[in-house]
């Protein structure tokens, strides 16, 4: 019960690995405030089970004064907000030369946007209070350069290229430290975990050939990823902040 008593956004709650982390908290012992683009109810009806006190907000990431209610509605209802998870995002396939500006311009809203001011919006809270834990998810895919290899097969890079994810995810990274440095001193840590492939809906389509390239020979599950995620929202992790924790099965190493 390492989160008893502290209160969580989670958002994208409604996915597999957003499922995954508010199943894993709730465990823990936190309540809970779920959060996506078409709430959370399954989850939230598990949370609930479990014995902890749930609210399922309908939010659009892309919109500033959504994220903003999402906090009020949080505050409102627990009197506090502890820790933040941002797991919304959305997948995109497309090779560099005929990416549309339109899915450019789509999956920074999401990706990169959305998780900004989800932290901006619970920065007051956690100020005030002299404590926080928010925690990012990024990717394998803002270091890599991506797991297609167009040299060996250039359908790879068709099927699976993913630059305005990893520049997404790249930018999330960053944010994380920026965010790390400015919110130390308040005891607020900010930290970020960089999956790998994942066995989700996002991962279904992945070409067998990148599959090969995990050295532990198999896709992630969303509960490993929870489980770091619960790492770094804990107490124990109040001397870490601005980390960028890899869990992608030794795809990528540093």
């Amino acid at each position: 019960m390492r989160l008893a008593g502290r209160v969580a956004i989670i958002t994208g709650a409604a996915g597999g690995i957003g499922g995954a982390i508010a199943r894993r908290f709730a465990a823990e012992g936190a309540d809970l405030c779920l959060a996506g683009r078409r709430g959370c109810a399954d989850v939230a009806a598990e949370v609930a089970a479990a014995g902890r006190k749930v609210l399922d907000l309908t939010v659009d990431v892309t919109d500033r004064q959504s994220l903003v209610g999402m906090v009020d509605r949080t505050l409102a209802t627990f009197g506090k907000v502890d820790i933040l998870v941002t797991v919304a995002g959305v997948v995109s396939v497309g090779n560099a030369e005929t990416l549309a500006e339109a899915e450019w311009d789509r999956v920074m809203a999401i990706n990169m946007k959305g998780v900004f001011f989800s932290c901006q919006a619970v920065i007051p809270a956690m100020r005030k209070a002299g404590y926080g834990r928010i925690v990012n998810i990024g990717s394998l895919l803002a270091k890599n350069g991506g797991n297609p290899r167009p040299w060996i097969n250039r359908a790879d890079q068709d099927r699976a290229g993913n630059v305005a994810y990893g520049s997404a995810k790249a930018g999330v990274h960053a944010m994380t430290l920026y965010l790390a440095k400015e919110l130390a001193a308040e005891g607020i840590t900010v930290n970020c975990v960089a999956p790998g492939p994942i066995a989700s809906a996002m991962t279904v389509n992945l070409p067998d050939s990148i599959k090969t390239l995990l050295p532990v020979g198999r896709l992630g599950r969303p509960e490993e990823i929870a489980d770091a995620v619960a790492y770094l929202a804990g107490e124990q992790a109040s001397f870490t902040t601005g980390e960028i924790l890899d869990v992608n099965g030794g795809a990528w190493i540093d």
